[in-house]
Formats: structure tokens, C-alpha cells, sequence
């Protein structure tokens, strides 16, 4: 079974993962972007040395940026830009993939609130932008790409979603219907979004028979407190192992998505996400596969209403200081 690896060791099928509290930093010029980097790149050292068996190190949403929403051009990262050029370089060096946070430039509005995984080559497995922002404190253009997955280390399929993402239910679910084992969740959360954090990750994971890796940033910038508590929840919806408030702490679990595949073949009355697209599969054959959800129509349709639509009083991100948006949404755009 999926294990802390107090022993170190790492059986056949399995995926060894870390999860980095990493301090929060309030980088607010190029060049403090830069050192930033630099100590992302010495957290990877630290994780290979650390931790020989490790397959994928994960950091955590705004590990470059920290907490400022900052949106000036000068703290703003692109995809062929020297900061991830150094972050592939570095799971090059180590012979180690890695997951990565990037707030990216825009130039057709706001920007992209992305996460990166990077293999051991250095080749970008796969790229995901923030669907769901954090409103009305974040100012990120909302996710224009789906959610992809991608193959990870020792067969597995892994799929990324950044903090906020994970209380949608919708979310997790669409990673396990593209296949993913394991969904990684990184974040920037402070204290109050503990109770939420826990158990979001946990039903998850037990809703989709999926494993999830969830963490956040860690310690205090001067202004904001993260959390850290970086999560593993195996697809029973049980926790495997779990962090503690400690800055720069690495959190490691094995985990085995060769189990998760065996329960998503053989579990009956718990496989959820199979019967929601087969219901009472033993008094109509094959179950019923029709759409009975009125907000899945409704949405589909562009006429997406709550019966409360019209007494909702934050709808733009005024409250924070950011002026209310002109321009509406147009899919495909960027």
C-alpha cells in the first residue's frame, strides 16, 4: 500500500512525490523574481539529496510571486522566459520532474495564473492556466484551456489544478474523466481556508478514486500567513500523510496509481465516477447515461442563472481595489 516512505523505500509501481512548504516571498522588481528563482532551483537540490527515490517535486501556487498580486509587466513571467529556462535546466541537473507556478503575461488583458510540469529532461510535460481565480481577491484572467493531463513518472497520469480549482467538485471530477491517477493541487492558501482545504482534497479524491497531492505556501511574508500543510489523500478518500505548518519543510508519500487503476476496474458500489454516467445500471442495462442536471444544461446553453442570481453582492473585484472589467469574456482569445 501507498506509504510515507519512513523506510525509504520505494516499491516497483510506485511514484514517489514531494510536496515543498516553501516560504512565502515578496518579490516586487526582476531582480528579486530572479533570486527567488534561485531559491527554487536550491529547494530541487535539496529535494534529490534528500530523498534519492524522488520521482517529482512539487511547489506550490505563487512560489515565484508570493501573495502581492502584483500585476506590473516587471514581476510577470513567460513560457520562453530565463526564469522556467532555469527551473528546466534545474530538473535536468537533479534527474528530477518538477511542478511550478508562474504568474504569465498577457497581452491581450489580464494575466494567466499558470502551472507548469517539467520532466526530467527539461521538456514541458504539461501547462495549465488557473481556471478558477480566487475572486473577488485575485485579479487573474480566468483559464482558457481546459484541463489537460499528462503521462508522469513510472506510468502514471497526473493532472494539475491550482488552489481555488479544488472546491469546484467539477474540477477533480473532469481530471479523472481524462484519466488522470493523480491530481495535484498546489496553493496558496492562508489559515482560514484550512477547514475547506481538508476537506476538499479528501472528496476529491473519494468521489473520483483518484489520489490527490495538495500544497500550499508556507510561513509569513510580513503581511500574509500561508498554511503549508501539504495533504497526500490515497482514493479511499483517507489521508496518507500530512504536513505541518513548518516553512521550507518537504512533505514525501509514495503513491501508487497501479491501486488506483485496480479500483476504478473492480469497485462496485463505490465507483462513483462510473455510475454517475451509468445510473441503476441493475434495473436498465448499461444505466441511465442522460444529463439530468439542470446547471450542466443551463451552463452548456449560456444561460447559467442561482435563483438568488440578482442579490449576489460581490461580482467584480471592486472590494479589493481592482477597477470592474469593460470587456467580456471571449473564449479562445489568448
Amino acid at each position: 500500500m501507498s506509504s510515507g516512505l519512513s523506510g525509504l523505500n520505494k516499491t516497483p509501481n510506485g511514484v514517489v512525490m514531494g510536496l515543498a512548504q516553501l516560504a512565502l516571498p515578496d518579490p516586487h522588481t526582476r531582480d528579486e523574481l530572479w533570486q527567488q528563482t534561485q531559491r527554487v532551483i536550491e529547494m530541487i537540490g535539496k529535494a534529490r539529496r534528500s530523498m534519492p527515490e524522488m520521482d517529482l517535486i512539487v511547489f506550490p501556487e505563487y512560489s515565484l510571486h508570493g501573495l502581492s498580486m502584483d500585476t506590473s509587466p516587471d514581476i510577470l513571467c513567460d513560457l520562453d522566459g530565463p526564469e522556467v529556462a532555469a527551473l528546466k535546466q534545474a530538473c535536468v541537473d537533479h534527474k528530477i520532474w518538477g511542478c511550478f507556478s508562474i504568474m504569465e503575461a498577457n497581452p491581450n488583458g489580464n494575466p494567466f495564473n499558470s502551472g507548469l510540469i517539467i520532466d526530467d529532461t527539461g521538456a514541458l510535460k504539461l501547462y495549465y492556466r488557473k481556471m478558477h481565480p480566487w475572486v473577488p481577491v485575485e485579479p487573474w484572467e480566468p483559464g482558457d484551456q481546459g484541463i489537460p493531463v499528462c503521462e508522469g513518472p513510472n506510468g502514471s497520469t497526473l493532472a494539475l489544478i491550482i488552489c481555488h480549482d479544488g472546491q469546484f467538485p467539477e474540477m477533480a471530477r473532469e481530471c479523472a474523466y481524462k484519466g488522470a491517477e493523480i491530481m495535484i493541487r498546489t496553493a496558496g492558501y492562508t489559515a482560514p481556508i484550512r477547514h475547506s482545504w481538508k476537506i476538499t482534497n479528501q472528496a476529491n479524491a473519494f468521489t473520483n478514486l483518484m489520489q490527490t497531492a495538495s500544497v500550499c505556501m508556507c510561513g509569513s511574508d510580513g503581511t500574509f500567513d500561508s498554511m503549508g500543510e501539504a495533504m497526500f489523500v490515497n482514493f479511499d478518500g483517507v489521508p496518507l500523510v500530512e504536513g505541518s505548518g513548518r516553512a521550507d519543510e518537504i512533505v514525501c508519500c509514495e503513491l501508487r496509481p497501479d491501486l488506483v487503476r485496480e479500483a476504478r476496474e473492480h469497485w462496485g458500489v463505490e465507483n462513483n465516477i462510473y455510475q454517475f454516467g451509468h445510473r441503476g445500471y441493475v434495473a436498465v442495462k448499461g444505466g441511465a447515461g442522460d444529463c439530468s442536471y439542470t446547471y450542466m444544461r443551463d451552463l452548456a446553453a449560456g444561460r447559467y442563472r442561482l435563483p438568488w442570481e440578482d442579490k449576489v453582492k460581490h461580482t467584480d473585484g471592486s472590494a479589493f481595489g481592482f477597477a470592474p472589467p469593460e470587456r467580456n469574456y471571449t473564449p479562445g482569445e489568448h
